[in-house]
């Protein structure tokens, strides 16, 4: 398979956002318009299919996805037990075909954490293994013409 031809000049598309686990999602946003004075950040809204709660700081070359657990069932909710004040819990970043990279990657013996399915964004997503990408969650997100 030629991987040039699934993404951008590289097999990783741009950066999209850095995803940050948070323990009270209403704090974290006045945190970034009181401290930073960001005024473009999005309402929080549950998205139940992956178990959390959501806000996008919008800032110029890309976002801080804020992540709040939602539900018993949350993958957050393990997250913060390890760390309570919360953190960086992965990076993002876009791919042109999401079948593609998850196909890719799994050649190349990177393990797929789920199949596709619909993010925050509204557009198909996979997170990668952090023990098979540097220690780090990486989502990987499709964004046809690099819009989302």
């Amino acid at each position: 398979m030629n991987y040039q031809t699934l993404t951008y000049d590289t097999f990783l598309g741009p950066f999209n956002h850095v995803g940050v686990a948070v323990p009270d999602i209403g704090r974290a946003v006045t945190m970034y318009r009181d401290v930073f004075g960001v005024r473009n950040i999005t309402e929080p809204k549950a998205f139940p299919p992956q178990g959390v709660t959501y806000a996008f700081v919008n800032l110029p070359g890309g976002q801080v996805e804020l992540i709040e657990p939602y539900g018993e069932a949350s993958p957050i909710l393990k997250f913060l037990e390890r760390h309570p004040k919360g953190g960086q819990h992965h990076i993002c970043f876009e791919v042109k075909d999401i079948h593609a990279a998850s196909l890719a990657m799994s050649e190349k013996g990177v393990r797929v954490l789920d199949e596709p399915r619909i993010g925050a964004h509204g557009m198909p997503v996979v997170f990668l293994h952090p023990g098979d990408v540097g220690a780090v969650l990486i989502e990987l997100m499709e964004t046809p013409g690099g819009e989302h």
